[in-house]
């Protein structure tokens, strides 16, 4: 017996033995995600060992049956990562708990190339001078309190279909709530529950929608089942895709950079990340784009005229020697900006201003609705803005989305480089090339069916039921290959809910639709759009019958949807949350991970897990 069990444990050792090991690349950084060199990685259960180079990248050979990478460094704490099936992993260590001293202004001018970037603490600091040293006098650095701006949301609520049976909004293709959330956890802090948006978070990511056939630039693909964190209530997902158009076949671009250069921007995650992040674009430009770079700080200035996209060195030289210092002229940069797009319109092409800042206007034109009227007259010209956030301590998201919502363009939040890559490489055609725009949707609910109902997310792109059909009013814009998903919780008829406050019935008010009795149709999508170069929008629709499936058999698309969703309702300690939790949210989105080839979704059940212990910390805190 003893026998045949050393021969079934040589058996069970060589099979290891024969499958061979893989190599696990990736990148470490700090919580200001400036690339940390000589950390020490191993895999945990093996003797194999590498260290990171002075970009913080390594890579390693990892056996078959390991699964988990370990992060040693002196001055930051250990951090294991479970890498399961990547083949690249992106890490970030947090410093340890060793109390930082002041360092003098001319001494952390002369290593920030070569040390790592402090933490939270210390990024934060206000600058003494605007320029490296020039032989004035050292100033110690000193920390400034957190000045970082949200809009107020107001979760929306259930609306009685008897009442009213039709919603309407405008769509959104930003994903800057995602990262910026992502950038708090990994700094260790839940985020601010304004930070949340939750149809931002569900948009980062990509969905396997149908392309559109036929003339229309977009396809609708609908869903119906049961809800996973209130029993008894539905989920409808609704997913539209825009047309993907190839790099070759996309017109020429005219592009202008407009750089935030004023003091604020001087710390590792801001003006040095932007640099190296518009790199990344301006490696994608071809030689029938034109770029330009305006900069503002104290005074706006153009810096690079328009030059030729192949011309690659002389745009990245003039990138290099953008250096930051001084207040902040954003409207004087804003106008410049668009003036050089002007003077260079091409007429069947791109024309756009990318605009890279941490939204903190402090000279010129800098209340709101100066710059909302401003943006809102310059799009009318056919010139569109895309706003890129960057920083943190002083960041205004508020007046960035504002601008990017006015300006008929998107707006990303770039915490690191790997979503730099994203933006401006693997999401290149749709960050900067529309294919629609005022892009509108308009569901009507038959009460036959739905009792009530409650958009997830979307709170700040709520349009009136007539605004729909108004041309006139501004909406959201889908570039090449952009994908939109909304998520509507549904209360069926018959279906009693906490959540439903009831009111008096109406007096006078009947229904007179003459199908809805008889109908099977529980809805019907409307979306309205307009060309890129059309003022008249286009209106075309879907009914959706009363027919729900077993959450078990909906698409990858729809499950993981909805746990990026329970994911935000967590987040933002929503009064609809119900039963949600974050295994739940982890189980569901694990199970919809798909090729997941960039890795984005296996990071986001990371995220989870970093915010479930931070919210267990919270509450421990409250308790204590």
């Amino acid at each position: 017996m003893k026998g045949k069990l050393l021969i079934l444990l040589a058996l069970f050792l060589s099979a290891f033995a024969l499958v061979p090991n893989r190599t696990v690349k990736g990148i470490v950084e700090d919580i200001n995600h400036a690339p940390l060199a000589n950390v020490v990685v191993s895999v945990k259960g093996s003797t194999a060992t590498t260290r990171t180079d002075l970009a913080g990248k390594f890579s390693i050979q990892v056996p078959a049956y390991s699964k988990t990478l370990v992060f040693t460094h002196p001055s930051y704490k250990k951090n294991e990562m479970e890498f399961g099936s990547l083949t690249f992993v992106y890490a970030v260590l947090s410093p340890s708990d060793r109390p930082e001293p002041l360092v003098l202004q001319e001494e952390s001018e002369r290593l920030k190339d070569f040390a790592p970037a402090r933490s939270e603490s210390m990024s934060s600091f206000a600058k003494a001078t605007t320029a490296p040293f020039t032989g004035q006098p050292m100033t110690l650095r000193r920390p400034q309190a957190n000045t970082e701006n949200y809009s107020t949301i107001k979760e929306n609520s259930f609306q009685f279909v008897g009442s009213d049976p039709v919603t309407t909004f405008s769509v959104d293709v930003d994903r800057a709530a995602y990262s910026n959330v992502r950038r708090f956890l990994n700094n260790g802090q839940l985020p601010p529950i304004d930070a949340v948006r939750i149809e931002e978070m569900i948009n980062y990511f990509d969905y396997n929608y149908p392309q559109p056939t036929g003339n229309q630039p977009i396809s609708i693909t609908s869903e119906y089942t049961d809800s996973p964190w209130n029993p008894g209530l539905k989920l409808f997902h609704i997913g539209l895709q825009a047309k993907t158009v190839s790099t070759k076949n996309l017109p020429a671009s005219n592009l202008v950079f407009l750089v935030d250069v004023s003091g604020s921007m001087m710390e590792q995650n801001k003006l040095p990340l932007l640099k190296q992040a518009f790199k990344l674009l301006a490696d994608q430009l071809r030689p029938e784009d034109r770029i330009s770079i305006v900069t503002y700080a104290g005074a706006a200035g153009l810096i690079l005229p328009p030059t030729p996209g192949n011309e690659k060195m002389k745009i990245k030289e003039a990138l290099d020697n953008l250096e930051a210092g001084g207040s902040t002229a954003g409207g004087e940069g804003i106008e410049l900006a668009y003036d050089t797009a002007k003077e260079n319109f091409l007429p069947k092409g791109n024309n756009r201003v990318i605009l890279a800042t941490d939204g903190d206007f402090n000279v010129g034109i800098s209340s709101e609705s100066e710059l909302q009227h401003l943006i809102e007259e310059k799009r009318k010209g056919g010139i569109f803005l895309s706003v890129m956030g960057f920083g943190m301590g002083n960041y205004k998201d508020s007046q960035i989305e504002t601008l990017a919502d006015k300006g008929n363009g998107n707006y990303a939040y770039i915490d690191n480089m790997q979503e730099a890559r994203k933006v401006f490489v693997q999401e290149f055609g749709g960050t900067l090339f529309t294919i629609a725009k005022d892009v509108k949707i308009q569901i009507e609910f038959n009460p036959e069916h739905v009792q009530a109902y409650r958009l997830i997310g979307y709170e700040n792109r709520a349009l009136s039921n007539e605004e729909f059909n108004d041309d006139k009013k501004d909406a959201g814009d889908m570039g090449s290959g952009h994908t939109v998903t909304a998520l509507y919780e549904i209360v069926p008829k018959g279906v009693n809910s906490s959540y439903l406050r009831q009111a008096d019935a109406l007096k006078y008010q009947k229904n007179t639709a003459s199908h809805s009795g008889n109908s099977d149709e529980m809805l019907t999508v409307k979306v309205r759009y307009k060309n890129p170069g059309s003022e008249k929008s286009v209106l075309f629709d879907l009914p959706v019958k009363n027919s729900s499936v077993a959450l078990s058999a909906c698409s990858e698309n729809l499950r993981f949807a909805s746990a990026v969703a329970e994911f935000g309702l967590l987040l933002r300690n929503s009064e609809f949350k119900g039963n949600a939790s974050y295994p739940n949210s982890v189980a569901r989105a694990k199970g919809a991970f798909g090729k997941d080839e960039e890795g984005y979704r296996s990071e986001f059940v990371r995220l989870i897990k970093t915010a479930q212990s931070l919210d267990g910390t919270r509450h421990t805190a409250r308790k204590e």
